[in-house]
């Protein structure tokens, strides 16, 4: 199964110009499960510029897949304003084996898009540009769901919003308390937490985190566009 996709992240050229890469990762564990209900193996991202052209979206969900494949979910999302911080240097893991990729699957209360979106450009963009300087994360990418274009029946996890990033998970106490320290400590900026991370649970929930394995890694092109944060 996993050769199958890596020959699949490997030909992203079939996707045209508008393409800037595809990354593929491995499960490896659960930071947070509530929900009890059983992994999947791969998360596969593949990033586009401005658009995500029609043969692409038909070939991601129109395709044979691998008889050695099941896919549970394609999606569309969009980058969060303020809060997809890459480093323009950026070029993977393959040197920091001491870091695991860490996925977290966001459910946001629609009611509150608006509100959440606001606390990731204000909040934690800022503070997650300082911990990536630093060192700390190698990325930290907020992505949003757009559209979902195709759902396995069987998945009862669902989703709206996904973050990415590098980190290593020893001693790794959650994002609560990284991105606090880091507004705490960025004093030159004048930066301030505007309230309590913790108030973010009453408009959203993690039904899935995970950490995994990067598998390929071939989005160092997704760095050289816009600015050298965002």
């Amino acid at each position: 199964m996993e050769a199958a996709l890596k020959e699949s992240v490997a030909n992203c050229k079939r996707f045209g110009e508008t393409c800037l890469g595809q990354a593929l990762y491995r499960h490896r564990s659960f930071f947070q499960n509530p929900t009890g209900s059983p992994a999947w193996s791969h998360t596969e991202l593949s990033y586009f510029r401005s658009m995500v052209p029609e043969d692409v979206v038909m070939d991601l969900i129109g395709k044979t897949q691998a008889s050695e494949v099941q896919q549970l979910r394609v999606e569309l999302l969009l980058t969060t304003p303020g809060s997809f911080v890459l480093p323009r240097d950026w070029r993977g893991l393959s040197d920091r084996t001491d870091r695991v990729a860490s996925l977290e699957f966001i459910r946001v209360n629609p009611p509150y898009f608006d509100d959440y979106r606001q606390f990731m450009r204000e909040y934690c963009g800022p503070a997650a540009v300082r911990i990536v300087r630093s060192g700390r994360f190698g990325t930290f990418r907020a992505m949003e769901t757009i559209a979902v274009l195709h759902r396995d029946p069987a998945t009862h996890v669902d989703w709206n919003q996904i973050h990415l990033c590098e980190l290593n998970p020893d001693g790794f106490k959650g994002f609560g308390r990284e991105f606090e320290d880091a507004m705490r400590d960025d004093k030159a900026g004048g930066a301030t937490a505007p309230r309590d991370f913790a108030d973010l649970d009453r408009i959203r929930t993690v039904p899935r985190w995970t950490f995994n394995d990067p598998v390929i890694e071939m989005d160092a092109a997704v760095a050289q566009v816009g600015s050298s944060t965002t």
